[in-house]
């Protein structure tokens, strides 16, 4: 029963691309809560049947509406295989175009002198523990006269509110956290757009280009933003496996490294500035 436990474990997940790890981890707590209804009929236990069919239920609902989210059907999440890499989108993204990369000293100018700075973080920023040190940049953007929002698209991270949650970790404001539907608007009016660790969800081929695993997929609207930076370790494609068309966009300078220590950096140029 061990071994058939494991078999069956490793063939419901397997299909499921690297993309679509927050709905694969709502979908395994949605059946821990329904082995947790059979375990409280088993044994008879009632508060054990509510408790877990409540979990399996939420867990079910939060995976079917995370789905929606993506604009992709439950089921094409599940046996898609999403996460395979595209080769023919990938190659007709990078062919002939390149990026520009940015120093640490003149992304710092760009930001201190920002009147509006939307953040877009991403699981990037989660890996390299770098809430604490965008909060302080923040500050000294604010410090200036600038204004400091921040993007949260429905499905960054590793699981739903991820984003939220490492934020609010950092002390920051609740209110400077603006949902996708509504931050969308403001991207127009922002100096400069900093996205940190985010990649498929900015990626501008959701909107244009039919061929793409990720058409149709809401997106924050970054590449309409006056300037934009991104700070990422390296040109590696997203979980999506595909190339963001938003790395060479014209208006989109690079900044590589690690986020946590980019960040400090930038911190320490505004600090001089």
């Amino acid at each position: 029963m061990v071994a058939l436990a494991f078999l069956c474990g490793i063939l419901l997940v397997l299909p499921i691309g690297g993309a679509d790890m927050p709905v694969v981890i709502s979908l395994m707590n949605s059946y821990a809560g329904l082995a947790s209804a059979a375990t409280g009929f088993a044994i008879g236990n009632n508060v054990l049947i509510i408790a877990g069919a409540l979990d399996g239920a939420s867990g079910f609902i939060l995976s079917i509406v995370m789905s929606k989210a993506m604009n992709r059907s439950f089921g094409n999440v599940l046996f898609g295989a999403f996460g395979s890499v595209v080769e023919g989108a990938s190659a007709k993204t990078a062919e002939g175009l390149t990026v520009r990369e940015i120093s640490a000293e003149d992304a710092a100018v760009q930001l201190a002198y920002a009147r509006l700075v939307i953040v877009v973080p991403g699981y990037g920023l989660a890996v390299a523990q770098a809430q604490h040190a965008v909060r302080e940049l923040a500050d000294l953007i604010e410090k200036r006269g600038g204004e400091v929002k921040y993007a949260i698209h429905p499905v960054a991270g590793r699981m739903p509110g991820h984003m939220n949650v490492l934020l609010a970790e950092a002390n920051v404001p609740y209110d400077r956290l603006v949902e996708m539907d509504e931050i969308n608007g403001q991207f127009p009016q922002a100096d400069v757009a900093l996205v940190i660790g985010a990649n498929d969800v900015v990626n501008p081929a959701a909107r244009n280009d039919p061929a793409s695993p990720i058409y149709g997929m809401p997106i924050l609207n970054v590449d309409q933003a006056q300037k934009i930076i991104v700070m990422k370790r390296s040109m590696n494609p997203g979980f999506a496996g595909i190339e963001n068309e938003l790395f060479y966009n014209e208006k989109t300078s690079m900044l590589f490294g690690d986020a946590k220590q980019s960040l400090v950096r930038l911190v320490t140029e505004v600090k001089s500035l």
